[in-house]
């Protein structure tokens, strides 16, 4: 995470901030057809656990029922929370091979 903090020149506002969140979900693939086995397995379940998770808060945060964002599922929505509610845009990037 990159957390950027900016004031304005010259003007009396409030400061601007922002986080960029790097995330690098190489290995998520279907683990039938990697043949992964022992720790890249386990490294495997992991990824795709998180993505699993990630996909539940978009839903729920797009949903008109909000009553509940499992945002405590996984590490890796618990540290992406402040980025995906709240007064914030966000932005996914992907590469598919």
């Amino acid at each position: 995470t990159v957390s950027i903090a900016q004031k304005p020149k010259g003007t009396e506002g409030g400061i601007v901030a922002s986080a960029v969140n790097f995330v690098d979900l190489a290995g998520s693939e279907r683990l039938a057809r990697s043949q992964s086995e022992g720790r890249r397995f386990q490294e495997a379940v992991v990824i795709n656990t998180s993505l699993s998770a990630l996909g539940k808060v978009v839903l729920a945060l797009a949903s008109n029922h909000r009553s509940h964002i499992p945002y405590r599922d996984t590490k890796l929505t618990r540290i992406l929370q402040n980025s995906l509610g709240g007064n914030s845009y966000t932005t996914l990037l992907t590469t598919i091979d």
